[in-house]
């Protein structure tokens, strides 16, 4: 990854440059993958029978 693409990242995600003194690298691509599958619809939810059987 490159420097203009992370804080191209950090900017999407609204963390500001002094928020940065606070996070790793590897927090901030955690974060941004979790907003991209925010909108993800997953095919089957697991209800208390699935959980039951497992």
């Amino acid at each position: 990854m490159t420097t203009p693409l992370f804080l191209l990242r950090c900017v999407e995600l609204g963390i500001s440059l002094s928020e940065l003194d606070l996070l790793t690298i590897g927090i901030v691509n955690d974060m941004f993958t979790e907003k991209e599958n925010d909108d993800f619809k997953y095919p089957y939810r697991a209800t208390q029978t699935d959980f039951d059987l497992f």
